[in-house]
């Protein structure tokens, strides 16, 4: 890397950047057009992209409890817990991972939820089929199991996750 990363919100000209990096890693995450990206971005809580020289290189995107989003995962959130923030995807470029970006924005996310008094984050990852670097990645940052879910005609399963903030 030749500069500090940046974390900065995320603006609307970041949308095509944000879907460039989705498409990159769509099987770990679902599909994301830029009318799709603009309509998540205005359900979000938190919408941050990590940038280099100036390049969007990652993004976090997250919801509060509460949103109106229609997506299985976070209802399943929703009817067990009364406030969390739930990470609905966090995509790094393959380019730069290994520098600790992914790390950089879930630092700057657990820091807002802190801020705003939200006592935990939510979020899952694949297990059938599964997604090994993820597993390690949210256990590196306090999150276990608080359940598992069947998908896509059970097709997919994934592990619901949680992060208690203390």
């Amino acid at each position: 890397m030749t500069t500090e990363p940046v974390i900065r919100d995320a603006d609307d000209g970041d949308i095509a950047a944000i879907v460039a990096l989705n498409t990159s890693e769509v099987r770990h995450t679902s599909p994301m057009d830029e009318d799709r990206a603009r309509q998540l971005a205005s359900l979000s809580a938190h919408l941050r992209v990590a940038t280099l020289d100036g390049r969007v290189v990652a993004f976090l995107l997250a919801m509060r409890a509460g949103a109106h989003y229609s997506n299985d995962n976070f209802g399943w959130f929703a009817a067990r817990y009364r406030d969390f923030l739930y990470v609905d995807r966090i995509v790094v470029d393959a380019a730069v991972q290994g520098h600790r970006l992914g790390s950089a924005l879930y630092g700057d996310l657990f820091a807002f939820a802190r801020a705003a008094g939200i006592p935990c984050i939510t979020c899952e990852f694949n297990v059938v089929p599964p997604n090994e670097p993820s597993r390690l990645f949210h256990a590196r940052h306090g999150f276990v199991e608080a359940g598992r879910q069947w998908l896509d005609d059970g097709r997919k399963q994934v592990s619901m996750q949680i992060a208690e903030l203390a």
